[in-house]
This record gives structure tokens, C-alpha cells and sequence, in this order.
């Protein structure tokens, strides 16, 4: 009796193989290789998608001119007013004018180039699929399972808790451009904070008093060639259990968002920072802004970096809880969702993405 050639296949080995290499998908893709592993395979339905009109649509993800931010008066306001928009529509915009030179972008990303394109041996120290280390090399993150998708990138991370930055952590190839970059992250999530509040029509020092975004998570990643690209993609799609994400890439393009029942590319524009809704500032804001869905397209040809800074709690506010805001809320809107500590948060959210893909804010439902 003849056995089933899929059958035949050993998921866990395959994954252990990939996972000792410790070279990630460039280890792959240096090593020759003409078929992806299987578990690079995302299911027919979710790559159905890349083929999408959504670019005959002339959809838009707004774009926001900080210019003239620091005069206060009208100029502000309206920037206020146009962060409210396209926070509650979008969940996703592009900052220009922002006030990180287009010197530190440059650098962030090509210094997020040479850490990767450095020999195995370099970096194979730092490869580690435990998110619980603040300065690791991965592909995998977290503990994975047979029917979760990994995606095509690399990705090089640390964790900055309460702002604080340990240089000789991270790795010399890169140091001085991360720690100048967090430098200029740090100061334009001040100023962002301040706006959200506002846009919320809070005190400018609301988001700040309660510390939901005193802590960095900067991820460093590196999306090489592959060779069946219509077969996965270059981050699955998903949103961002933290509270916002600022994001800066090359100008290679296959950053989309889901919009409207749309995949929206998001443009690459020269010296432009993104900035997205996290699923906890949905939560604290009772559904006022959005967190919406995004992912990458995988390439045939050509290698896309880009360096993700997501903000969340401090150390002292990890444990405490977070519900709607109470400002926030009223007879006509009553809250939507139950307080949760950050963490228990950020592990189901975590979950719910990869087992699911979708949104999972329906846990946290009242």
C-alpha cells in the first residue's frame, strides 16, 4: 500500500533544520534554493488577494505636512485635525516634515542592510526565536505552530523599556545609527503623543500622564529576493498589538493596508515617516481610531528594508490596567471593551494575529 507524499512531510523537522542554520531566509536564498520550505506557504485564500484592483481605485492613505507644527495656532490645528481624520478612517498616514533629518533615515536603513548582509557567522549569536531577549536576530518569532505562516524577512530587534537605551548591547555594525534613531523616535513620539491627545480633544500631556508609550520595540528588517513570490509574503498579514508604530522604508514599495475591503499600497515617499493606529490605542480610544490590518508583498527581484519603532507601556504600567478612557465616554457611547493589563494584552493580541489574521479586539468586548 503506496503512502501519501504528504504524509511523508515532517513539518517540525523542517522548521528545526531552518531554525539551526541561524541564517534566517537570506541563509536560504544564499544557499541557491529554487522551492520555498513549506511553511514560508500562505493559504490560497489570503494570495488570492495579491491581485487586487485596489491600485485602479486611486485609494490614498492620507499624507500629513508637520511644517510649521512648532508655531501652535491654526497651523496646529489643523495637523490635529487631519491626525483625528485619518486615524478614526485610516489608522495609517504619512508624516513629512517631521523633524528626523533624512541623514538618520538613510542611515537607520542602510546600517539595517550591513547587519544583515554581514556573514552568518556575525550575527548567528544573536539568532534567537525568544521575544523575551531585548537584542536578537530572528525569522521566527515566538512559539510557532504547524498551521501558523512564516513570513519572508528577516528581522534584527531590541527593546528599549522606559526609554532607556543600552548601547553595548547592540551589535557595533549598527550602534551608533540605532541609538542616534531612537533618539529622534523618542522625540517625535513626544510630539505625537500630544497630538493624539489633542485629536481626542484631551490635554496635550493625557497620553504622556499615562505612560502607554514610554517603552521601544525597533525591528530592523530585511525582505531579500524570493524565489516563488506568489506564494508568500513578505510579513502575513496582521496589526499591531502595541499602541502606534512609526515606520520608515526604502523606497522599494510592498507595504499595503487593508482599507475599505481593499489592499491599499502604501507609496514609498522620500524622507516620509508612516505612523500606525496600535490595537491598544484602539482599545483605550473605545474604537475612535482604527488599527487596521497591513502586510508586505514578497519580490522576485531586489532586496526592501525597513526599520519598524513600535511604542508601548512602561515598566511600571505593564501590569496595570487599560480600558476605554473615561474622558472618552458617555450615556450615548459607553464603553466598549473591559480593562486588561498590557501584557495579558499584547499575548492575545500576539495570538489571535498569527492563529487567526485577523483582528482579535473581539476578546476584549464587554
Amino acid at each position: 500500500m503506496g503512502t501519501d507524499h504528504v504524509s511523508d512531510y515532517d513539518w517540525e523537522k523542517e522548521v528545526e533544520d531552518f531554525e539551526k542554520t541561524k541564517a534566517g531566509v537570506k541563509g536560504l536564498v544564499d544557499s541557491g534554493i529554487q522551492k520555498i520550505p513549506r511553511f514560508f506557504i500562505s493559504p490560497p485564500e489570503s494570495l488570492l488577494s495579491r491581485t487586487d484592483n485596489s491600485g485602479e481605485l486611486q485609494l490614498q492613505i492620507p499624507v500629513i505636512d508637520f511644517e510649521g507644527i512648532e508655531k501652535g495656532g491654526a497651523q496646529r490645528k489643523m495637523i490635529v485635525d487631519e491626525i483625528r481624520k485619518a486615524s478614526e478612517s485610516w489608522g495609517f498616514f504619512q508624516m513629512v516634515n517631521h523633524g528626523v533629518p533624512l541623514c538618520v533615515l538613510k542611515a537607520i536603513l542602510e546600517s539595517t542592510r550591513r547587519f544583515h548582509e554581514q556573514p552568518v557567522e556575525a550575527k548567528m549569536d544573536l539568532y534567537s526565536s525568544d521575544s523575551r531577549r531585548k537584542v536578537r536576530f530572528y525569522n521566527i518569532n515566538g512559539h510557532f505552530r504547524e498551521s501558523d505562516v512564516a513570513g519572508w524577512r528577516d528581522a534584527f530587534s531590541c527593546t528599549c523599556e522606559d526609554d532607556i537605551v543600552e548601547p553595548e548591547a547592540i551589535p557595533l555594525v549598527c550602534r551608533s545609527e540605532v541609538i542616534e534613531y531612537l533618539k529622534y523616535m523618542i522625540n517625535l513620539r513626544d510630539l505625537l503623543s500630544e497630538l493624539f491627545s489633542e485629536a481626542l480633544g484631551l490635554s496635550k500631556d493625557f497620553l504622556n500622564q499615562i505612560q502607554c508609550m514610554k517603552s521601544e520595540y525597533l525591528t530592523c528588517l530585511y525582505y531579500p529576493a524570493c524565489p516563488e513570490p506568489d506564494r508568500t509574503f513578505g510579513t502575513v498579514k496582521h496589526s499591531d498589538p502595541t499602541v502606534l508604530t512609526i515606520v520608515v522604508q526604502d523606497l522599494s514599495g510592498g507595504l499595503q493596508i487593508h482599507h475599505e475591503n481593499n489592499w491599499v499600497d502604501v507609496p514609498p515617499i522620500e524622507g516620509a515617516l508612516i505612523a500606525n493606529v496600535g490595537d491598544l490605542l484602539q482599545l483605550i480610544t473605545n474604537d475612535k481610531f482604527k488599527s487596521v490590518e497591513h502586510r508586505v508583498l514578497a519580490r522576485l527581484v531586489g532586496t526592501r528594508v525597513s526599520a519598524a519603532c513600535f511604542f508601548f507601556p512602561s515598566s511600571e504600567q505593564m501590569l496595570k490596567a487599560y480600558g476605554p478612557i473615561k474622558e472618552l465616554l458617555s450615556i450615548e457611547n459607553p464603553p466598549l471593551y473591559r480593562e486588561v493589563c498590557y501584557l495579558d494584552f499584547v499575548t492575545t493580541q500576539y495570538q489571535k494575529n498569527v492563529r487567526d489574521g485577523s483582528l482579535a479586539l473581539s476578546s476584549f468586548k464587554l
